[in-house]
């Protein structure tokens, strides 16, 4: 039994017997205050209550130590869209709840040559494109890496990493920062922890663990001082999270590509109705998806098995029993394949072709990014216990999507862009599993669980005079058209210069009617285009870019905040290498200097991604 619950059970049977004790309203309270504290926090709360019955004061006064110092619990985050963000909220709320004096800071606003003054650390990362840092810490990055950061034998620290295995530098930020500290004489309390885009379980048992082996340490104060810890403030943020997400109303998937583009993207609407949800121009919308049934039953089938086996999978920390067919439609990844799962199935089939794929990390990866986990198994059929199968299976994560529409134009409502992920598999159709959930498998008024994902690295400037430049082909247009209803509700006077690209003018100029508009209206300064398919030679919005060289560096150069959205691999890549050149060019330096300078823009919020 909890604390709490003795406490409780105690009044109730004491209450006829003590004038004192809660009546049945007070308790009714408490029971409800108390009802999703975890463990550690009524923990907390218990020894709370106890010093304030015996002390009388409206904080927790913990007892003086007499001859040790009080020491602080510092915590990092290195956040690109806010997952790394959320883990360290909520290490800091359990060391807070276990009595540690805890500085939570954004790792962009913390000064790196204090390192030296800290005693215990810890570093959540997140881990941007190709194995760079995020932008918030680029600068930390350099620092530490650099020569001139000092040496630590006082410090004691632990990393956590946040990646993709689908990435080739897995965790790449968290493993440089744990190398480094390491190197520079710091003590690892606990070895780093990588975790993978399903990553809930693996943080919740990392902070257990962590809280608890720097609690004795670390809740010691100083002779004739007290180590006063407030309670959690309740109702900062909403109530939805990516843990508990808003079922919110499915109002419109519309196509926005002509009857012959190669491409099917859809313009989303999704009524929040009166959950309170904001967002911000730059956000992401989380959206959790069901697994297609016809693909669940295929993949079954291929198993030889009938879909009614019981299975149990761990959700929200505790043991549940499924079906084999509800776990792969609700709580089971099937659409994407980790190279783990690529390297487990080769094991278990002992199938030669697959082995020599999973021998190779890079093809091993090349080959789970093209192939659904059904290809997987269909290549190398075998017997397969249904419980260890799943427990083989990644968690459906949630996918993010840039918002593509302002507050202050659509009210209650957010906006997506949407781009159908289609392709064969040796002659068997295969989609995305939140895409054709978002664009085919829901119907107006349907249920769509959704959250707000805060980007707080890709932002409009704060001034509303500052001239902005937006580079985003195919779906990556979807910020831009919420920053441009962003900039018209707030009568913002800055420049608007978008560049935009696709296949084809005529069946993929997505939102062509409200850039037009906004040409006409002036907002929108300038628009450049680029199809690649509507002439022999394929152009590309980098190469617009080079087009105007001249006019992109002036713009540059009287303040403007640059933007890009969209593919990772190559589109970013390849618009980075042209501005690289153009500023070389344009302001007369040096290659390393024109890096130097895109450094810069990025280090002061200048030069923003949005890429996957």
């Amino acid at each position: 039994m909890l604390p709490e619950q003795r406490l409780l059970n105690q009044n109730t049977s004491n209450s006829a017997n003590n004038s004192s004790a809660l009546d049945a309203n007070q308790l009714a309270s408490l029971q409800q205050t108390v009802a999703d504290y975890s463990s550690l926090q009524l923990a907390w709360a218990s020894g709370y209550l106890a010093a304030k019955s015996e002390q009388g004061h409206n904080a927790l006064i913990a007892p003086a130590a007499p001859a040790i110092a009080a020491k602080t619990l510092t915590i990092l985050y290195a956040s690109q869209t806010g997952n790394a963000k959320g883990v360290a909220s909520k290490l800091e709320k359990s060391a807070k709840a276990a009595g540690i004096n805890v500085v939570l800071k954004n790792i962009a606003d913390y000064k790196a040559k204090g390192l030296k003054n800290e005693s215990h650390l810890l570093i959540v990362a997140s881990t941007n494109g190709e194995g760079e840092a995020p932008d918030d810490a680029i600068e930390f990055h350099e620092y530490l890496l650099g020569k001139k950061a000092p040496k630590l034998p006082n410090l004691s620290y632990s990393v956590l990493a946040l990646g993709d295995s689908s990435y080739e530098f897995f965790c790449q930020t968290g493993k440089d920062f744990d190398e480094r500290l390491k190197a520079l004489g710091a003590k690892q309390v606990t070895p780093r922890l990588d975790c993978d885009v399903d990553y809930d379980s693996e943080c919740e048992s990392w902070t257990l663990s962590i809280v608890e082996s720097l609690k004795d340490e670390l809740t010691q104060a100083s002779s004739g001082s007290a180590n006063v810890v407030d309670l959690p403030t309740a109702g900062a943020e909403s109530q939805y999270s990516k843990q508990n997400p808003f079922e919110a109303e499915f109002s419109l998937s519309q196509k926005i590509t002509g009857r012959d583009s190669a491409k099917d993207v859809r313009h989303i609407e999704i009524d929040l109705g009166e959950s309170g949800l904001t967002y911000q121009v730059g956000d992401a919308l989380g959206v959790w998806f069901e697994n297609d049934a016809d693909l669940v039953a295929d993949l079954i089938a291929t198993l030889s098995l009938t879909g009614e086996e019981k299975i149990k999978l761990k959700v929200n920390g505790a043991n549940q029993v499924f079906t084999l067919t509800d776990a792969l439609t609700t709580q089971l990844e099937i659409t994407q394949t980790a190279p783990a799962f690529v390297e487990f199935w080769a094991k278990i089939s002992g199938d030669k072709a697959l082995t020599e794929i999973a021998a190779d990390k890079n093809t091993a990866r090349e080959y789970a990014g093209e192939h659904q986990i059904i290809d997987v198994v269909k290549a190398a059929k075998t017997e397969i216990d249904p419980q260890f199968f799943v427990e083989a299976l990644r968690k459906i994560t949630p996918r993010l999507y840039s918002i593509a529409s302002a507050q202050a134009e659509v009210e209650e409502e957010v906006h997506l862009t949407v781009g159908l992920v289609s392709f064969d598999a040796n002659g068997e159709p295969r989609t995305g599993g939140a895409s054709s959930f978002l664009a085919n498998r829901l119907e107006e008024g349907q249920k769509v669980r959704v959250f707000v994902e805060h980007n707080d690295n890709f932002r409009l400037p704060q001034s509303d005079d500052t001239p902005v430049i937006m580079i985003g082909p195919g779906t990556g247009v979807a910020p831009f058209r919420a920053f441009m209803q962003e900039r018209e509700a707030r009568d913002a006077n800055g420049d608007n210069w978008m560049l935009f690209g696709d296949q084809t003018f005529t069946q993929d100029f997505l939102y062509q009617v409200e850039w037009q508009n906004y040409l006409k209206s002036g907002l929108l300064t300038r628009m450049d285009v680029a199809f690649s398919r509507d002439q022999a030679e394929k152009v590309y919005v980098q190469d617009r870019l080079k087009e105007q060289a001249s006019d992109v560096f002036a713009w540059l150069e009287r303040g403007a905040h640059l933007y890009i959205c969209g593919d990772a691999n190559r589109m970013a890549k390849d618009v980075h290498q042209t501005l690289v050149e153009i500023i070389q060019e344009h302001g007369k330096l040096s290659a390393e200097q024109a890096e130097d300078y895109l450094k810069s823009l990025r280090s002061n919020k200048r030069y923003q991604k949005d890429v996957y």
